[in-house]
């Protein structure tokens, strides 16, 4: 049973023993009692807690502790159904007493306070008869305009002036505020032949409105003729599609828009006068010291949630991040909140923490620097000195995530875990990656401009094979084998079973499906094939055909075929001479790649072989998860201790010399990532010379040589899994390879017949061939992220030309990408040209090749403080410009008038001396290019 179900069930359990008034008197399950009776860590209990909060399976007592009920058990004991979702509450009173219901404003902080006349200008807004008034909400950018709109809305549910499925429509007019003709059609829709390319009749933002409030953001970006469509529509509650004559069509639709300009100066003046309320909402700077602070904490608990880590926050970085405000109030407090909380996230993986420690010295120059702007005056920096305290966020205790539309799309935690997984391939120290990872996280965390992000994952990869409802009927599948079978499987029989069902279901619609047995019969009394009768009928019931006999055989012999799914991955100790050589290493690995299964041990010169032995037997012994221990070693004696461990402990062992940080970490990566097999591991990091030079001798071609793919059928789910392949070998080689589908029962004979004449570079598929000598991929590490990287693994083993990526095409597309997320006034696909030619202007000035992640660095703060010149903010430098390298600022300052000849931007000196920092320690390090003729 899994560890989430194991907690479900016992809060089952124990809430089904309360009576309903230890229930209603604040009875619960805590988190301690949880992790105390299953022998599990507390981490991991309250990580399953939020996610069974999310699933809606249980209620949270809020409180000191937090308490856990089981809703279902709940909602028989009490007899009534809740109809809220991922409810959070005091007490069961305060769900159970529909009357005193809470305001829905009273989630605004300050909505006593700051914003007390601006609530009750919403409220009457949403109240006015008959339909409520319509309202202009005014603000700087991130005040949380789009946030009022919302609580507006859900306050006319609230006060039943809204349905429950009323809906609340967002539209931000600068979407194509160049087009107004399409503008216009987005909103009031369009009828067939309205203009070139409407081939059909299309519902406007009015139409699917009806009976809800259309939220027009940035209505200032609104066309004046847009502005008097609206007007009419505001007067009369009649409309007309683009390409009609008649306004005949009606909507009950309440507008509330929201502008960060005059509207006095940026709209029409008839427009503004159909406006009965306006609402200004005070930037950030304007809130209350106590509400300033609430804020922050309010963005804290929501990070301590999302990184599932307690956080502890010193008073000086509070009032820094408060000070580091300036024009992007809230929004712009949520970014910097969430890059100083992912700075020490990525601390708390490098030092083994299980907390976000934000200290003074972690924060960046700039919100550093808001420590010294914060307060005007004596009284106010007294109030801050009074209300401000260490903060402890523990994410058992915060407010679960409420849907925002700010709320970025991604977990940016697990972001930083994959892309510090993936930065060691390219061979880059710990210097350089913690920078990337900085420039990386400063992209994503603009959530605010992001609203199109997406991380695909292997189901993501699979969905572009099979369609979801076979996917999801495949995971139903799954659970029912298990059941029945007290196996375990793997995500491979999934993404197997997925792919034959896909096949078979097309050769039914087609009609090519022969009827015939391709294998001999599995015996009919065998476990599996009766558990297949049951999924025959499963998928005649879904999905409405009738499934021929053959069908259950080549499903029993899935089964059968597929492997269970293993736990742990092969040890790694490493072992040197000197007194923390190995810890270090371990400490880098661990760094970079997380916890995973390797330890160290350290041999001082005084110590003698035989007790380093029993050390090393020791370690086996306590790492070994039934999959064997791979030794990287140093020299001397340790190279004789393979032999004599596995005499002693029973466990595989094997050994390889000359250790090195980037051999360890290229043996982690293949044990833990790529969950490799130990012979597979040992053959591949044999002559394993590190990252730089791994492609430099490729030189055979793919000739003479073969990847066997294999699948239940050998037919429709292995010819897919073929073609997959082929795409993903040519995309690395620019090459074919020829790839051979096989059926499971003939896959070692297959294998066989093509080791006697050719090179069978892998087996890739759900089952291993017997022949361990051959590398095998499964099916599910193919279809994941990680599938590309074992095949270029395989090919640069066996010396095979990968091609290289062009760097530059690299570097753009990352850049181009995080840039859409996070320039507000400059175009990023006009501006990416530009900041390339720069960085190009400045390895040739300084005759260097810049790293790639320092390419990257250059070009977003080059943006950022480009952005800076057109608002006029730029930074000051505090630093010594007498000590700057005048060969560097020489070097940016000719190439800074590409910016001035280009884009008609200038930089100011402070500007260019900071790029100048950025550079010092670059030019000092990089490689001199190579000098041409």
């Amino acid at each position: 049973m899994k560890r989430i179900d194991r907690i479900l069930e016992y809060i089952a359990e124990q809430t089904g023993r309360m009576a309903e008034e230890d229930l209603r008197r604040g009875g619960g399950i805590t988190a301690a009692e949880i992790a105390d009776h299953e022998n599990m860590l507390r981490n991991n209990v309250s990580k399953e807690l939020n996610e069974l909060l999310r699933a809606d399976y249980i209620i949270k007592i809020k409180g000191r502790p937090v308490k856990f009920l089981h809703k279902e058990t709940v909602e028989y004991i009490l007899q009534t159904k809740f109809k809220e979702k991922q409810i959070e509450a005091q007490s069961l009173d305060e769900i159970l007493r529909p009357s005193e219901q809470v305001d829905p404003f009273h989630s605004l902080i300050g909505f006593k306070d700051s914003m007390r006349n601006q609530v009750e200008q919403g409220k009457a807004a949403i109240l006015y008869p008959p339909r409520g008034l319509h309202t202009l909400i005014v603000g700087q950018t991130g005040v949380g305009k789009t946030l009022f709109a919302k609580l507006m809305y859900n306050y006319g549910k609230h006060m039943k002036r809204f349905s429950d499925d009323s809906p609340f429509i967002v539209f931000n007019c600068a979407d194509y505020y160049n087009n107004p003709q399409l503008l216009l059609s987005h909103i009031f829709g369009h009828v067939k032949g309205a203009f070139t390319g409407a081939d059909s009749e299309k519902k406007g933002l009015v139409e699917k409105a009806d009976g809800g409030i259309l939220f027009l953001d940035e209505i200032h970006r609104l066309p004046p003729e847009g502005q008097e469509m609206i007007f009419y529509f505001m007067d009369t509650h009649t409309y007309n599609k683009l390409g009609e004559s008649e306004r005949d069509r009606s909507a009950n639709v309440l507008l509330v828009a929201a502008t960060t300009e005059d509207p006095a100066s940026s709209m029409l003046k008839t427009f503004i006068r159909r406006i009965p309320i306006t609402i200004n909402i005070p930037p950030f700077q304007e809130r209350t010291p106590a509400e300033q602070f609430q804020i922050i904490k309010h963005l804290l608990e929501s990070e301590g949630l999302r990184v599932n880590k307690p956080i502890r926050v010193e008073p000086e970085v509070v009032k820094a991040l408060i000070g580091s405000v300036t024009y992007g109030n809230i929004g712009q407090l949520k970014s910097n909140v969430q890059l100083v909380c992912a700075k020490g996230f990525l601390n708390s993986i490098r030092e083994s923490r299980e907390e976000l420690v934000l200290d003074f010295k972690l924060l960046p120059g700039n919100i550093r620097e808001g420590l010294f702007n914060l307060g005007k005056n004596r009284r106010e920096i007294e109030e801050f000195g009074e209300i401000v305290s260490q903060l402890y966020i523990s994410p058992e205790g915060s407010h679960s995530l409420e849907e925002d539309v700010l709320e970025p799309p991604f977990n940016l935690y697990k972001l930083i875990e994959d892309k510090i997984s993936l930065l060691k391939d390219e061979g880059l120290d710990d210097s350089y990656i913690n920078r990337f990872i900085t420039t990386d996280v400063n992209i994503h965390i603009k959530s605010f401009y992001n609203r199109f992000y997406n991380l695909k994952g292997s189901r993501e990869r699979i969905l572009k094979i099979v369609d979801n409802e076979i996917l999801e009927f495949s995971d139903e599948v799954k659970e029912l084998v298990e059941r029945e079978l007290d196996r375990k499987f793997s995500e491979r029989f999934v993404y197997a079973f997925s792919l034959h069902l896909s096949a078979f279901l097309k050769r039914i619609r087609e009609k090519k499906y022969g009827g015939k047995l391709v294998y001999d019969p599995v015996d009919e009394h065998e476990e599996e094939y009766r558990v297949a009768l049951t999924i025959k009928d499963m998928i005649e019931y879904r999905f409405g055909i009738d499934v021929p006999g053959a069908e259950i055989t080549y499903v029993a012999i899935l089964l059968k075929s597929v492997e269970e799914e293993r736990q742990g991955n092969v040890g790694i100790i490493v072992a040197t001479h000197g007194n923390s050589t190995a810890s270090s290493i371990v400490g880098v690995v661990n760094s970079l790649l997380g916890s995973s299964n390797i330890c160290a041990v350290d041999m001082p010169l005084d110590v003698s072989p035989k007790e380093i032995l029993e050390i090393i037997v020791d370690k086996v012994k306590g790492i070994d998860c039934g999959r064997g221990v791979l030794m990287l070693v140093d020299m001397g004696s340790l190279l004789s201790f393979e032999a004599i461990i596995m005499e002693r402990v029973g466990v595989k062992v094997k050994t390889i010399d000359m250790v090195s940080t980037p051999l360890t970490l290229e043996a982690v990566r293949k044990a833990s990532i790529l969950d490799m097999e130990l012979e597979d591991i040992h053959r591949s990091l044999k002559d394993f010379r590190g990252y730089n030079n791994m492609e430099a001798s490729l030189t055979a071609i793919l000739d003479n040589k073969v990847i066997i793919t294999v699948c239940s059928s050998g037919k429709g789910a292995a010819v897919k899994v073929k073609e997959f392949v082929e795409k993903i070998v040519y995309d690395l080689t620019e090459k074919k390879i020829t790839v051979i589908p096989a059926k499971i029962r003939e896959l070692d004979k297959v294998v066989k017949e093509f080791q006697a004449k050719q090179s069978v570079l892998a087996v890739i598929g759900v089952k291993r061939p017997s022949d361990n000598s051959v590398p095998f991929i499964p099916l599910e590490l193919l279809i994941d992220a990680r599938g590309q990287e074992l095949l270029r693994d395989l090919l640069v083993h066996h010396e095979l030309p990968v091609t290289q990526a062009n760097q530059n095409v690299v570097i753009k597309g990352l850049c181009e990408d995080g840039l859409k997320e996070f320039l507000t006034y400059l175009n990023p696909h006009k501006i990416l040209g530009t900041l390339m030619k720069f960085v190009e202007v400045l390895e040739r000035e300084l005759q260097k090749d810049f790293e790639y992640a320092v390419k990257v660095q250059i070009v977003i703060h080059t943006a950022q403080a480009l952005e800076r010149m057109v608002i006029q903010d730029g930074l000051v430098y505090r630093g010594e410009t007498g000590i700057l390298d005048s060969y560097v600022l020489n070097a940016v300052n000719r190439a800074s008038s590409i910016f001035s000849d280009g884009i008609n931007l200038t930089l100011t000196d402070d500007e260019k001396y900071y790029i100048c920092e950025i550079l010092s320690d670059v030019y000092k390090t990089a490689p001199l290019k190579e000098q041409r003729v």
